[in-house]
């Protein structure tokens, strides 16, 4: 039995971060090794814009005003508000984590992913530029990585902001390095010389739907179709469409993860929670990269919207595409909230998706087993 440390963004108050840590805890554990998690100080961010002269309490009382210029209903705000404020404290301890940072232990391995661990160049004061994510002064006898993304950042990024030459030597020093998607594989491979091992995010590669007890029988009431998406991504005109969208077909909006103008319900839950209702759903609606997998996991039908970046904003169509096309599902993503009803029509051979995803974690426990017992 090994002592193995995950660092990851398992603090992080979202569904699909919690979900990704919980799984690669899982998979670890399940290989007979004992787990903890790491936690790593957080820089300043490299991209200045909206950072970082305020302090933490500033940042967070303007987070909460942010909520009510969202076009959503009030009580939907103010439940919002109450879910990211008691999500550390309702989630946290079934991750084993408590308040108290767990910084640089002495570990057998210590394995950094999955998520973005790799996404330096952003302006997220949350997480700023650590080189402790590139794994820099641990106390471990190995140092691997499963499913890392460097999410938005790429090697024009690094080389623009002066952080090629750093990440470049850090990455150097990992005994195994497995990424999730080819943006990251290709940084890895320019700066190693080798190519990484490929591996699905652990949401996947963790059989949730037949190995996880604390997903509960959730009793629907009314039928539902989910909107996974952030707060604020989803524009005033996507929103009336979906409303109209939902109502010719006789459903409820449930907003899961960020509230929304078109809902009829934001659903204040726990991860395991999320999971069930998807189960439950007649159809997702999403524009994230974890909504997509949700879906996938609980074979739902459903349409991921794609938003294209433009400079240091936020796009998903780089992460999201390649998620698709290892899937097999890219006629899944459009760019028009209208090709919905087209979309969600369309039957999805989930036995098809199911046999990528069992060869998958074949080579993710395989990938895993080697790498941290070295």
């Amino acid at each position: 039995m090994k002592k193995v440390g995950i660092m990851s963004m398992q603090r992080i108050a979202n569904y699909g971060s919690f979900l990704q840590a919980y799984a690669l805890k899982q998979l670890i554990e399940e290989l007979g090794h004992k787990v903890e998690f790491v936690d790593y100080h957080v820089g300043a961010p490299v991209i200045a814009e909206n950072a970082d002269s305020k302090n933490k309490f500033i940042r967070k009382l303007e987070k909460g005003l942010e909520t009510f210029q969202y076009q959503a209903p009030l009580s939907h705000k103010l439940s919002f508000i109450r879910y990211k404020q008691s999500f550390a404290k309702k989630n946290m301890p079934l991750l084993g984590i408590t308040d108290e940072m767990n910084y640089n232990p002495t570990l057998d391995c210590l394995v950094i992913g999955s998520d973005e661990v790799f996404n330096c160049i952003q302006k997220n004061s949350n997480v700023g530029y650590s080189t402790e994510l590139f794994g820099k002064d641990n106390r471990a006898d190995r140092l691997i990585t499963y499913a890392a993304s460097f999410g938005n950042t790429t090697l024009e990024k690094l080389e623009k902001y002066q952080k090629a030459g750093e990440v470049g030597n850090l990455l150097k020093e990992f005994d195994a390095i497995s990424v999730r998607d080819a943006n990251s594989g290709s940084i890895v491979e320019q700066f190693t010389g080798e190519e990484p091992v490929y591996n699905l995010d652990p949401v996947l590669t963790y059989d949730y739907m037949n190995c996880c007890d604390r997903i509960p029988q959730i009793e629907a009431t009314e039928k539902y179709l989910i909107l996974y998406a952030y707060a604020g991504r989803i524009s005033n005109e996507e929103a009336d469409w979906i409303a109209e969208y939902a109502k010719k077909k006789n459903l409820k909006v449930y907003a899961i993860g960020g509230i929304q103008k078109c809902a009829d319900r934001f659903v204040d839950c726990s991860p395991f929670e999320v999971l069930a209702y998807f189960r439950n759903a007649e159809e997702v609606i999403t524009d994230t990269f974890h909504g997509s997998i949700f879906s996938v996991i609980t074979h739902r039908p459903f349409t991921t919207l794609i938003r294209k970046s433009v400079g240091n904003s936020y796009g998903n169509e780089e992460k999201l595409s390649d998620l698709l096309n290892r899937l097999v599902l890219t006629e899944r993503m459009t760019t028009k909230v209208e090709d919905t009803e087209r979309i969600n029509q369309q039957p999805i051979d989930y036995k098809k998706v199911d046999d990528v995803l069992q060869k998958q974690r074949e080579i993710a426990k395989k990938y895993l087993q080697n790498n941290i017992e070295g």
